[in-house]
Parts: structure tokens; sequence; C-alpha cells
């Protein structure tokens, strides 16, 4: 008795997706390894050149696993983040309007590399729930088309996703675009009202150091914050 053929609708649909996105984790995988050694040289380079000039600056690079890897500079980290994941964009997405994605929609299947920009002091001093800055996202396709978006000029750089091809050299200038926006966006003191309470359990760490939310968007934040998440009694 010979077997019976398989579901033409399953066969279609695994070619269409499971194959697609197994050659789009791959393609990303690989643009990944290649942006750790890139980011490992920029950090080799500036640490050989700044130290000459301030040898209390420290900077510095972190291999943390297969799907993570940070920069430190001064007082911010860069943590570069490969989701294991394979995405679709919303239909109201533009990226649906180009006619390279018209054309195969397999093309619409992307990776995503994120790239975070954190205080150093958060990690130094264990605070939790510091918070992070998205700046970036790099969305590849399993051809290696990509485009990114981002703050400021992460997202002029690349957002033609039918001729855009990622390669070393583009990873490069978004790796040094996102070291110089860390830079340049300073953590800004928040508002006398906003810091004018806190809480005894906030105090109540640590050796009692203050383990105060922080982020370069919020400053560091007291009763404002504590107000929306419902821990301040009325």
């Amino acid at each position: 008795m010979e077997p019976e053929a398989c579901n033409p609708q399953i066969m279609g649909l695994l070619n269409e997706k499971a194959s697609t996105k197994q050659k789009v984790f791959r393609q990303t995988k690989m643009h990944f390894e290649q942006l750790k050694e890139i980011v490992a040289q920029l950090a080799g380079e500036l640490s050989g050149e700044y130290c000459k000039v301030d040898e209390s600056v420290h900077i510095s690079f972190k291999d943390k696993n297969p799907f993570e890897a940070e920069i430190t500079f001064s007082g911010d980290v860069l943590l570069f983040n490969m989701h294991t994941n394979v995405f679709v964009f919303p239909r109201n997405h533009s990226v649906w309007k180009t006619g390279y994605i018209k054309e195969d929609k397999k093309r619409a299947y992307f990776g995503v590399i994120n790239i975070y920009n954190f205080l150093a002091d958060s990690f130094r001093y264990n605070r939790p729930d510091d918070i992070g800055l998205l700046l970036g996202r790099i969305f590849v396709n399993h051809e290696g088309h990509f485009f990114v978006e981002g703050k400021r000029q992460l997202g002029f750089l690349y957002n033609n996703v039918a001729l855009d091809v990622l390669t070393p050299d583009c990873l490069k200038r978004i790796a040094e675009t996102a070291v110089i926006y860390g830079l340049e966006f300073d953590l800004i003191t928040p508002k006398f009202e906003d810091v004018m309470v806190v809480s005894v359990k906030q105090l109540e760490n640590k050796r009692n150091e203050l383990q105060l939310k922080t982020g370069k968007q919020l400053g560091y934040r007291f009763s404002a914050q504590l107000k929306k998440d419902g821990d301040l009694k009325k």
C-alpha cells in the first residue's frame, strides 16, 4: 500500500513560512556575529586611543552570550540583542507598500537586532529598576536586505529595504552612530516636584543604597512614578 501524499496546503505553508523563517534566522545570526566582531574592534580601538588622553575613561566590550553583547564607554552601555524569533509587520506598515515586498511575500519576514542604551551605573550598582532606551532596531530578511528604525540619525541611515543590503560597513556605521547618540544624550535632571517624595521601601534596600529608578529619559523619579504605580498611599 502506497503512503498517502502529504497535505499540499501544509507543505505549501511549511515552504512559505517554516523554511523562510529558518533562512531569516540564519541570516540574522550571521550578521549579528559580524556586528559583535565590529563592536569589539571598535571598543579596542577607542580604548587604545583614548586611554592616552584620559586613563579614567573605561571602554570595554563583553560578549555576554550568543544573542547578546555590550560595549561600555564612560557612563554608558550599549546593549546589542538579537531576538531569536522572526517577525512580520502589521498590514498598515509602510514596508508592505514597497514593490520589493509585493513581488515576494517571503521577503516580509524579518529578524531583529535591538540596540539599547543603559547607564553603566545601573549594572555597576545592581539597580534592576533602572530603565534603558531603545536606540534602534535592525530588521533583516532572508536575502540580507534590511532597514533600520531608530532615534535621530539611526532612523535615517538605512530605510530602503529594496536597495539596502546589510554589509560589515553598514554595521560599523550603525554601531558608531549608536555610540555617538549615547555620548550626546545626557542624563536630564528631573523637576523638583517629581522627586520631592521618596518611599521607605526605596530606601530600605542593600545597605540603604538608593535604588531609585534612573534612565536618561526620566533622570530619576520618586513621587510622580510612584503615584502612577500605586505605591504611595493616599
